[in-house]
């Protein structure tokens, strides 16, 4: 916990502050339209006291009656409803501007997501990234909404009182223009304390919700072996740590709140004191010394609201920590694109002395030769960690191989954008993600604009026509984040319809009868010899039934192809596929 609640350094502070004033570039004519209706309503706030002022002069002090100040009543009450429109515009302008930076920022975010790949992704925890793309981004609403829009106007505003204040009377101007600069300077001093504190937190919480989440995903796996309780007791722990902090931050923050409250109420005070003995020993007009009184406490509110900001400034900066570190994260090198892509009509897929291994590890492929055409079915079998879902990864276009090559139509995998061969494949994995929404939506996830005749064709092809139409809605059925409400089945049922539906070339299918009871298996295996038709398709295998079928099987063992031929031949060769396979009938009940 400790490399998580380290202060972010001042020099690395600034230059993310810095980075957070570049990004209000985006939305500058929104700040600047906030900030100008902001110097409105301080203008208009000018206007108020000085029409209050008239008021109660006319009334208390020439004892007029309210006859006489009815034209002044009517322009406060004009005044009232302009401050009113004008405060509401503020906000809602610097709301839509900040609504913008976050919404670019989470596009670049998920963008540069997309470019580091699925073989980045797979390396990060999913908390983490979620809190980054969630928390962390919505974080820094509040700096470019609230803290930028005060900047100027802690300046315009006392800077247009003091105007008016100095000639009614300079010595009450003297006094806010000398204690005016304690509340900034005092807000800093404290701030530094409260930002390292504050910066110190965001990294816990970051790490509190990449762990959190992991728990919650392997919620089931810590029940099985009994571990649900122990980790329990952690978080508990955790959280009471992370409360503790809190509280430390709360108390800084409230002492500075305290401080600026202090200097401000004092600087308030000695200018009402002297108007007081000026009003008393008749130096100075009624109607002069209660507009400067009524305008003393407004003098320094921009001034305490700017030191209440500038909390929103120190949380901004320890949440754009991650979001810099992530966009500056450098893309892997990949080899010029060609203009042209393969023809779809064709399908040569040719593997090519390939080696891979990841980060600085092991190499899990040594060598691997293997081709694959269109309506030609391979198989990869092998224990677990042979390297069967790495070869997938790497025809999927989701890592790059460490030597040799994979070719499509002879043209290397490398050299063909992503946008054209994602537009060619379709893979199912074990745990078949869908979204919430509509069954027919996450069935279009890969077509999105096919309509309904086709989608209904997609199903019955994937043998899930007929549970989707006994579904309440259809295929307007609303289904939960990885399908809930849907069982295992059915969710790779909805799939296979969509990868029938995409109708892609090529088709990377991890198990898909896996767990399954056998009617189900059967379905599924149904629409998987359907799929196969006229395309190429890459299966691979922990079942040994579900690659009988297969044109050729690719037995991996350490890395290495260390088998190759139909069911038949793998059993008459009396090698590691005949014992696994001998091994897997005994085993079967």
């Amino acid at each position: 916990m400790a490399t998580h609640s380290a202060p972010i350094p001042r020099a690395t502070a600034k230059a993310l502050d810095a980075w957070l004033r570049s990004r209000a570039k985006t939305a500058r004519v929104p700040l600047t339209a906030a900030i100008a209706i902001g110097a409105c309503g301080g203008l208009l706030l000018i206007v108020q006291a000085w029409l209050l002022g008239h008021v109660v002069d006319r009334v208390v002090i020439d004892h007029r009656g309210l006859a006489s100040v009815w034209p002044y009543l009517w322009a406060m009450l004009a005044v009232f409803v302009a401050r009113a429109a004008v405060s509401f515009g503020a906000d809602a302008v610097a709301f839509e501007a900040a609504a913008g930076v976050k919404q670019k920022l989470r596009g670049e975010l998920t963008l540069k997501i997309a470019a580091l790949g699925p073989g980045f992704v797979a390396g990060q925890r999913t908390g983490d990234l979620t809190n980054l793309l969630l928390e962390s981004v919505e974080e820094l609403g509040k700096y470019y909404a609230e803290y930028l829009p005060q900047m100027p106007l802690a300046v315009f505003i006392p800077a247009a009182i003091l105007v008016f204040v100095f000639p009614t009377d300079w010595v009450s101007g003297i006094i806010m223009l000398i204690t005016a600069p304690l509340i900034p300077v005092f807000m800093v001093l404290i701030g530094k304390g409260t930002e390292r504190l504050n910066q110190r937190q965001w990294r816990k919480l970051a790490w509190m919700s990449a762990y959190f989440f992991d728990v919650i995903e392997g919620l089931t796996t810590l029940k099985l072996f009994n571990a649900s309780r122990q980790e329990g007791e952690l978080i508990g722990r955790i959280s009471d740590d992370y409360r503790r902090s809190t509280m430390d931050v709360l108390r800084v923050a409230f002492l500075s709140s305290l401080v600026l409250e202090f200097f401000a109420t004092v600087s308030i005070a000695m200018v009402a004191v002297y108007i007081g003995f000026r009003l008393y020993y008749g130096d100075m007009h009624f109607l002069a010394g209660f507009t400067v009184l009524l305008l003393a406490p407004e003098f320094f509110r921009p001034l305490r609201a700017m030191g209440t900001q500038y909390h929103a400034r120190m949380e901004a900066i320890g949440a754009s920590e991650r979001i810099v570190a992530l966009l500056e994260t450098p893309v892997p090198e990949r080899p010029a694109v060609l203009s042209a892509p393969p023809s779809p009509g064709r399908l040569d897929i040719s593997f090519r002395d390939v080696s891979f291994g990841y980060r600085a590890g092991e190499p899990v492929l040594k060598g691997i030769d293997f081709r694959l055409a269109r309506g030609e079915r391979v198989a990869l079998v092998g224990p677990s960690g042979s390297g069967k879902s790495t070869i997938a990864r790497l025809l999927l276009g989701f890592d790059v191989p460490d030597a040799g090559a994979i070719t499509i139509d002879g043209i290397d995998l490398r050299e063909i954008g992503p946008e054209h061969w994602f537009t060619r494949i379709a893979w199912m994995p074990q745990a078949p993600t869908l979204f919430h929404g509509s069954i027919g939506e996450n069935i279009r996830l890969g077509q999105p604009g096919a309509d309904e005749a086709a989608v209904r064709r997609a199903a019955e092809a994937a043998n899930a026509a007929a549970f989707i139409e006994r579904l309440p809605q259809g295929y307007d059925t609303i289904v939960g984040d990885r399908g809930q409400g849907l069982s295992g089945g059915e969710i790779r049922r909805v799939a296979l319809a969509r990868a029938f539906l995409k109708n892609a070339d090529l088709i990377v299918l991890d198990e898909p009868t896996a767990s399954l009871d056998p009617e189900t298996a059967a379905l599924i295996a149904e629409a998987v010899e359907r799929l196969a038709r006229d395309r190429a398709m890459l299966i691979i295998a922990h079942r040994l039934e579900s690659v009988v079928t297969a044109e050729r099987i690719l037995v991996l063992n350490d890395g290495r192809i260390v088998e190759s031929g139909s069911h038949e031949a793998l059993l008459a060769q009396n090698g590691l596929y005949a014992e696994t396979s001998a091994l897997y009938h005994e085993m079967m009940p």
